[in-house]
């Protein structure tokens, strides 16, 4: 039975802790963040960022994925060739010392194109310090991870003008956090806790199916099942499955299948995802059903996020595992001449 301390005894550095204020975290950072800037005659724009800080530039994309706007994803060391005098590179590392971001932060200096970066200073804000680069420090609580909340909505702040945010939206989301976080937070560990359910659901590897508006989420959770859980995981859309993936269910394994749909998912869509779970109950597959709220975009995806991102933190303590060390990351990243 979870309660609250064993809660404790397996996440000693608090990381639920921070969790549980993402609602007031996300308000007091867009509010609280003095400086907008704009950005004349762009019509290219490239987010720029790894592992947690990459999950932004996801949430950004989808946010743009209506506009006329032209975004590009970097998740490496490289930009697109198709950068120039229009082209707005945002760079994210939240630790300010991911080697990819740096390198591909020099790379659009290099290449005169428009740069602003965030991060919490590190080797990023040296280098945009020394090179008159439009730059935001935002401090890191407790990990990368679990700032992320505090991350997106400083950057919704900075760059709302850019990507031509609506206050509703903003105001939106976070009454939807608000509520959610009354339903999954610490002090409710009985069954009327969705992220508690799915924890404990949560058995195997976990195979994350999703339609392609709502792959920042799906994303975010895999990455937070490996990092805060240490579990194997995978994640396709759910298209696409329909022509590959679907395949390997004929063969039994420990693989649970998890739906991320959306409210509003695209009528063909909402075929697919009725024909999936006629094959899974024809074929004795169980299967979890995770629903996005009603609403924007920017509410679909940071719901959705928060209640599967704490859903892994109380699956590492279900398992007796800190969420916190990322041994692996840390070790890549020593060989990597990575702080």
């Amino acid at each position: 039975m979870l309660d609250a301390r064993i809660i404790e005894k397996y996440d000693p550095m608090g990381m639920h802790k921070i969790y549980d204020m993402w609602p007031q975290l996300a308000r007091k950072s867009f509010e609280s963040e003095p400086s907008t800037k704009e950005f004349k005659n762009i019509d290219h724009i490239v987010f720029v960022g790894m592992g947690g800080s990459g999950a932004l530039g996801d949430i950004f994309t989808s946010i743009l994925s209506k506009t006329g706007m032209h975004v590009s994803i970097v998740k490496g060391y490289v930009l697109p060739n198709t950068v120039d005098a229009n082209t707005l590179v945002v760079t994210t590392s939240i630790t300010g010392n991911t080697v990819e971001t740096l390198s591909a932060l020099k790379s659009a200096k290099k290449n005169n194109v428009k740069i602003i970066a965030f991060s919490s200073g590190g080797k990023i804000g040296h280098y945009c310090t020394r090179n008159n680069i439009e730059f935001r420090n935002i401090s890191m609580i407790h990990s990368p991870r679990a700032s992320f909340i505090w991350y997106l909505f400083s950057m919704l702040h900075v760059l709302q003008h850019v990507i031509n945010l609506k206050k509703s939206d903003v105001n939106e989301s976070v009454k939807t956090l608000e509520v959610i976080q009354k339903k999954i937070f610490s002090g409710n560990l009985n069954s009327t806790n969705p992220s508690l359910r799915l924890a404990r659901w949560i058995t195997g590897m976990p195979m994350i199916y999703y339609p392609w508006g709502l792959q920042a989420a799906a994303i975010r959770f895999k990455n937070s099942l490996q990092e805060n859980a240490k579990l194997h995981a995978m994640a396709e859309d759910i298209l696409e499955a329909s022509h590959n993936g679907i395949v390997s269910w004929e063969k039994k394994s420990m693989v649970q299948p998890i739906l991320i749909q959306g409210k509003d998912d695209h009528i063909k869509t909402k075929e697919r995802w009725k024909i999936f779970k006629e094959y899974f109950k024809q074929n004795n597959i169980d299967y979890y059903d995770v629903m996005s709220v009603s609403g924007s975009i920017l509410s679909k995806l940071t719901g959705l996020i928060y209640m599967l991102d704490y859903s892994t933190i109380y699956l590492s303590i279900i398992n007796k595992t800190d969420p916190t060390p990322t041994r692996s990351i840390d070790y890549i990243k020593n060989k990597s001449k990575c702080l």
